[in-house]
């Protein structure tokens, strides 16, 4: 489960045997959330992560969208 980035107390990592739609799963102390990268960056699911932190991962999600898409085809692809 490679971590492509960490920030503000936040872990994003997806599996190596990942299934569409695109998405990333992000989690801290408190619990973890996914989100799905396409079309738009959307909460998918949240175990225990607390709305300021859901609200850092939507916006580093859609920062960093293009990084991520091309990190899980990178990865995701090769496998």
């Amino acid at each position: 489960m490679p971590t492509i980035l960490l920030a503000f107390g936040l872990r994003f990592y997806f599996y190596s045997e990942e299934h569409l739609p695109i998405h990333v799963h992000v989690e801290n102390s408190d619990g973890r959330a996914k989100f799905a990268l396409e079309p738009d960056v959307t909460l998918i699911k949240n175990e225990g992560m607390k709305s300021k932190d859901l609200k850092k991962a939507k916006v580093l999600c859609e920062t960093f969208k293009e990084d991520f898409v091309a990190k899980w085809h990178e990865h995701i692809d090769a496998n």
